[in-house]
């Protein structure tokens, strides 16, 4: 394994965690959860950005509530490590994936040029406080699973249909046009990354990591427009997105397509199909099942070595694998603690039952005790 092969986690829900009386232990002993993930070898850490996560009251719309002062908080308790960062912006509030692209409560009227100029701006704003505060990261999303685009209705493209795996029948005008406007606001981010910085990488993250039909249809749209960027992100979950093998042609065909570097930026696994009392859980026996391990302590384990070993196979003279990021390992069941507020739902569109239906693919047990599966990290 080379030195800087990315063996990451996003823990942005730490902070609420914390306020919330969470706590972590290694061997029986209460430990900083940072420091706790840096002896395990874990070297860069993920951290998602919202816009504006309140209420119009000022109540959080919680999973964090993510806005610049908690990441810069965050981020400063990651660099005091000695390990690097990577920024996720959403350009919305709240949370965004294929779902849900929500603009800012701030930026709805906005649109065209002004919305452009809106993302080039925030983006800039955000960097500059991230310099001043002495976290600049070493990686930029611009945008998160932006697989449907992103700032709806604005940057919104054709839905892929996972199910027939094509896209539905838009007139191919239509078509154009939406992925002119996508382009437009991705470069518009870019942009401002590249006066600010140029070494900073940016990565455009897409979901779905064993979709190689989605990710050559979106990617040759995105080339057509000449978008800049230096890393292809995607999630890979193995109960949703394929089989490791799918992954693997996948990353093969699209590094060698695109020539681009290749990152796993999310992707998770239960050590348990058990839930905490009162909880409801996105994991189920029918999950595991589909991903072929067992939901155990050494189950999540092996997935954790076979993702990684797909990922370093990618080493070419013009790509690589870099590596994988394990999306929040540390999302303790607390009391208050939940994935959304109410209000939140409602600014998503995306209404559920509150609370936390993570906690089972953690790499910590319900009580905060790290795992023998995060010792993958540093063993590997």
């Amino acid at each position: 394994m080379t030195q800087g092969f990315i063996k990451g986690v996003d823990v942005s829900i730490l902070n609420e965690i914390e306020t919330f009386g969470g706590e972590y232990f290694l061997d029986h002993r209460k430990e900083d959860l940072i420091e706790i993930l840096r002896a395990k070898g874990i070297n860069l850490v993920r951290l998602r950005l919202w816009v504006d996560p309140y209420d119009a009251k000022g109540n959080p719309y919680l999973g964090g509530t993510n806005d610049l002062a908690t990441t810069i908080s965050l981020a400063k308790r990651i660099k005091e490590k000695g390990m690097k960062f990577m920024l996720d912006l959403h350009y919305s509030d709240f949370w965004t994936d294929p779902k849900k692209q929500q603009k800012p409560k701030s930026w709805e009227e906005l649109s065209g040029k002004e919305l452009e100029d809106k993302v080039y701006q925030y983006t800039k704003d955000v960097l500059i406080t991230c310099m001043q505060n002495g976290v600049t990261p070493e990686y930029i999303q611009i945008g998160n699973e932006i697989t449907n685009g992103m700032l709806w209705p604005d940057g919104k493209t054709p839905t892929f249909l996972w199910e027939k795996r094509e896209f539905e029948k838009w007139r191919e005008e239509e078509k154009r046009k939406s992925y002119d406007q996508l382009a437009k606001l991705l470069n518009a981010g870019v942009k401002a990354v590249r006066e600010m910085s140029s070494v900073l990488k940016i990565i455009l993250h897409l979901d779905f990591g064993g979709a190689n039909n989605l990710y050559r249809t979106w990617f040759d749209e995105i080339s057509k427009r000449k978008v800049d960027y230096d890393i292809i992100g995607l999630s890979y979950y193995p109960y949703w997105h394929g089989s490791l093998k799918e992954l693997e042609l996948n990353l093969l065909d699209i590094g060698k397509r695109y020539e681009k570097d290749l990152m796993i930026v999310e992707t998770a696994y239960a050590y348990t199909d058990k839930v905490p009392e009162g909880e409801g859980s996105i994991f189920s026996k029918e999950l595991a099942d589909v991903a072929g391990y067992p939901p155990t302590v050494d189950g999540q384990a092996q997935f954790l070595t076979e993702l990684m070993d797909t990922v370093k196979k990618i080493d070419n003279q013009t790509h690589k694998g870099l590596g994988i990021v394990y999306w929040e390992p540390a999302w303790l069941p607390v009391e208050n603690s939940s994935w959304a507020s109410t209000e939140g739902m409602k600014y998503g569109n995306d209404i559920g039952n509150t609370g936390n239906h993570w906690a089972n693919q953690g790499l910590f047990d319900f009580e905060g005790n790290a795992l023998e599966s995060l010792n993958v990290f540093k063993l590997f």
